[in-house]
């Protein structure tokens, strides 16, 4: 895929440490610079900001980022001079149910500016089902909003993408 023909709207899905930010990166490194890199992590224990520093140093200085822990929908709507990338939907959403939006109408924002945006834009999103059933309300409220989010992307996303052990494998 060269920077031409790369889609107007991409999703990178996968499991955790599966690649998908990496791989993400790279299909934006194909546009030319500069890249918006749109980080939805927030910092709130050492983990995470360790997780953050090797994102950060791993990319290239041409990067722009801009923190957007809840108002994606509003970053992408921006003028952009450059390819976006979206890391990632699940801290996104998680950010959103703690902080008690509403996921529908979040999701509706979310999916109306994303079907618009002229792009190319790399949204990447944890695959959270494969895994255990989660034991709290919470965690099962979270794990069905996740995958009904990730149906509603990969069904207006131009090229979908499952990452394992680091390879991509073309869904659509």
């Amino acid at each position: 895929m060269t920077a031409r023909s790369l889609p107007r709207l991409t999703l990178v899905l996968g499991g955790a440490r599966s690649g998908k930010s990496r791989h993400a990166e790279q299909l934006v490194m194909q546009a030319p610079p500069p890249w918006v890199y749109l980080a939805t992590a927030q910092a709130l224990d050492g983990e995470m900001q360790k997780r953050i520093d090797q994102h950060r140093s791993r990319r290239d200085p041409r990067w722009r980022t801009m923190e957007v822990p809840l108002d994606i929908a509003e970053a992408i709507a921006a003028p952009s001079s450059g390819a976006m990338l979206l890391d990632c939907l699940t801290l996104w959403l998680s950010n959103a149910l703690l902080a008690k939006r509403n996921l529908a109408a979040e999701g509706d924002r979310l999916i109306a500016v994303l079907s618009v945006a002229p792009g190319p834009l790399v949204v990447v999103s944890n695959e959270v089902g494969l895994g255990i059933v989660p034991d709290t309300p919470l965690g099962r409220e979270f794990r069905d909003a996740q995958g009904q989010l990730n149906q509603r992307v990969a069904a207006i996303a131009d090229h979908v993408l499952l990452m394992a052990a680091g390879l991509p494998l073309s869904l659509k």
